[in-house]
């Protein structure tokens, strides 16, 4: 059994992974905001209220923990257009100095399809629609991945495609190779298994794969 901390565990892929965590015996605790109990038919998971930008709060919800899953996210709006976006690296430089203190190593972080060196493999019909978009959010999230690859910590970057709500499958591509990186559909759940299966296998590696099931 992992003990493990998910960040932004109220809603999409954070939640998706306590459900999936906990359905297969891993110690989870769900921080947020709010600091709700996700339902999991009757999995116990550990509510926990706490801001990912409060170090004091970050650190309190580390105690005892072995993986830390962060995934935040910002809800769409005009300001995610036209301004800049700081919550992600933000985030990360609070996580990254808690996690050094507490002696916590490994961390999954979930950004996107478009982050970091993902970037250059966009493709022509669907860049005007990101930089119009989703440009400010991924300027921010690129920084975070920086933060992340530049620290000593086990860590693995998952980059999701576009988003849906549909169940898990099991039934996705991990997108390892640069040269393999592409855009895609995928649903929370799946990218939530994905993230599970490779805490329960212990396996990290440093690697910042694209998960999609169908390709766009």
């Amino acid at each position: 059994m992992t003990r493990l901390l998910v960040i932004g565990a109220s809603q999409g892929i954070g939640l998706a992974v306590c459900k999936a965590a906990a359905g297969r015996g891993h110690s989870v605790r769900a921080m947020s905001r709010r600091g709700s109990s996700p339902n999991t038919d009757g999995k116990a998971i550990e509510p926990f209220q706490g801001d990912a930008l409060n170090s004091k709060d970050v650190l309190r919800a580390l105690e005892d923990i072995d993986v830390v899953v962060q995934a935040l996210g910002v809800p769409p709006s005009l300001d995610l257009i036209l301004r800049p976006v700081t919550l992600f690296s933000a985030a990360t430089r609070v996580l990254l100095s808690a996690m050094k203190t507490a002696g916590v190593r490994k961390l999954v972080s979930v950004t996107g399809f478009g982050a970091g060196d993902s970037n250059d493999a966009i493709n022509i019909f669907q860049r005007l629609p990101f930089k119009a978009l989703l440009q400010n959010a991924y300027n921010d999230k690129t920084i975070q991945e920086e933060l992340i690859v530049a620290s000593d910590m086990d860590w693995l970057i998952v980059r999701p495609g576009v988003l849906t709500n549909f169940p898990a499958t099991g039934s996705y591509q991990v997108l390892t190779p640069p040269s393999s990186w592409r855009n895609g559909i995928i649903s929370r759940a799946d990218v939530a298994d994905f993230i599970v299966t490779r805490i329960s296998a212990d396996q990290f590696n440093r690697e910042k794969p694209v998960v999609i099931r169908y390709p766009l």
